[in-house]
């Protein structure tokens, strides 16, 4: 026996008995048959794919030309079926399905297919494009559906082990393995909402809007998105945390359209390693607020500028991704215990959950011949502000919807723009753009506002 072997042996014996472990055979099949069977059979039921299709157009820009026409004849738009394929999990046994926002945006039919190969359309319940979150109802039933159950995203931890269900590339249900690789992902840049799950779960394309449920059956996320180079899973996948998909079930539950969160009313900054330097922090860490705006839960909370949020309801904040989704999952009514350090300790802030203020937005879409034809405007206030993840002070009237192929969008005008000048009038409303805009012109003088930056233009024509 070489040296070397005795070195390793000599290893092994004195790590064996360190680690209080017993080597043997094992003494029955069912020592070694481990399984996640049992969980996969439990939630594979309520696991559904989800087919969404939309009719395009396809028009060649030759044919409005009239000479072409007359030569070569046609000229009439070809129509062109559009498919997508992702996944979705049935969260209520009435029909309800979450799935993501991108499976199903602008589609204008839906067909949901279940584990035992039945097929229903469904119909959109809400969409909430802020969490890449929409919810389905399938339609024409009255049976009760297998279910999943919800559970708490902020109790997992990192090795936790998950499995992945899905549709990926359309090959049918499919299952994979793995663990929690990290949690609370802040710098993805998926959604509004920056706050994931990441797992080295095999997740494909087709697999968003599934499920990802710990070993208990419980659902801790919706897969939605991947890292990947080459178009396949390489171990680096996220889920939207389930404490941000109840409240979107709950809005839809509830009847409501669209999701509402909660409102703070302050602005927050990222802390840089020069703003930790002067506040005497070792890490960066919180969120720095920089500005609050007047009657807003946060300014009755007595939260000033200058103020560090480090927590709410003891949960710790890291930056300002961290906070938006804590305080977004929070449910309306009642308060939130939001932590803040100032001049060198910490407060506690009683701040109230309730929604932003709504004044009349009159969303109103522009007709007339002008460079706004094909967009939609609409008054802003603190809600549409929060909405589009505009400044807190933000007023005036803003662009919400660019048609496509419009004249609002050839003249380059996108949602978010801020509208406060056409042809020396002063735009306050979406009534003073109408009318600014119903008296025709040869010649455009635009004043908008975009991205915090005033933007002159002249469009003749």
């Amino acid at each position: 026996m070489t040296s070397r072997l005795v070195a390793s042996l000599l290893v092994i014996l004195a790590w064996g008995p360190a680690m209080g472990q017993e080597v043997r055979v094992p003494s029955s099949p069912g020592e070694i048959r481990l399984s996640y069977a049992p969980v996969v059979k439990r939630v594979a039921p309520a696991v559904v794919n989800v087919y969404a299709a939309r009719v395009v157009e396809n028009r060649f820009p030759m044919f409005d030309d009239p000479i072409f026409r007359r030569f070569f004849g046609g000229g009439s738009p070809r129509e062109q079926v559009q498919r997508s394929l992702g996944s979705g999990v049935i969260v209520d046994p009435a029909g309800l399905v979450v799935t993501n926002f991108h499976v199903i945006e602008n589609a204008d039919q839906i067909k949901v297919s279940l584990a035992d190969k039945r097929e229903f359309e469904a119909d959109i319940v809400l969409k909430d494009q802020h969490s890449d979150l929409a919810v389905l109802r399938l339609k024409d039933t009255r049976e009760r559906f297998a279910a999943i159950d919800l559970g708490d995203s902020d109790a997992l931890q990192v090795g936790d082990i998950v499995l992945a269900l899905g549709n990926p590339f359309g090959v049918g249900q499919t299952v994979t393995h793995g663990i929690v690789s990290a949690v609370a992902r802040t710098q993805v840049g998926i959604t509004d909402y920056q706050f994931f799950i990441q797992t080295d779960a095999a997740i494909n394309p087709g697999n968003s809007g599934g499920a990802l449920v710990d070993l208990g059956g419980r659902l801790v996320g919706i897969n939605t998105a991947i890292f990947s180079r080459s178009g396949g899973s390489q171990g680096i996948g996220f889920a939207i945390p389930a404490n941000m998909v109840r409240g979107v079930i709950a809005s839809a539950q509830g009847g409501s359209a669209v999701v509402r969160r909660p409102w703070l009313g302050a602005r927050l900054q990222a802390v840089t390693p020069e703003i930790a330097e002067s506040l005497s922090l070792k890490r960066p860490v919180g969120a720095l607020v920089s500005g609050v705006a007047a009657k807003s839960p946060a300014a009755r909370a007595g939260m000033r500028t200058g103020d560090l949020v480090v927590s709410v309801d003891g949960q710790a904040v890291d930056d300002v991704n961290a906070f938006d989704y804590r305080f977004a999952t929070k449910p309306l009514g009642g308060q939130a215990n939001v932590g803040v350090l100032r001049s060198g300790r910490e407060v506690r802030l009683a701040v109230a959950l309730e929604s932003a203020p709504e004044t009349p937005r009159e969303e109103t879409p522009i007709k007339a011949r002008s460079p706004f034809l094909g967009a939609k405007v609409a008054n802003l206030s603190p809600a549409l502000a929060d909405e589009l993840r505009m400044d807190i002070d933000s007023k005036g009237v803003v662009v919400t919807d660019v048609e496509n192929g419009s004249m609002a969008q050839s003249f380059g005008l996108q949602k978010g723009d801020v509208v406060l000048v056409v042809n020396n009038a002063k735009i306050e409303t979406t009534q003073d753009l109408v009318r600014a805009v119903s008296q025709p012109s040869r010649v455009w003088r635009l004043t908008i506002q975009r991205g915090g930056q005033q933007i002159s233009a002249v469009i003749t024509g």
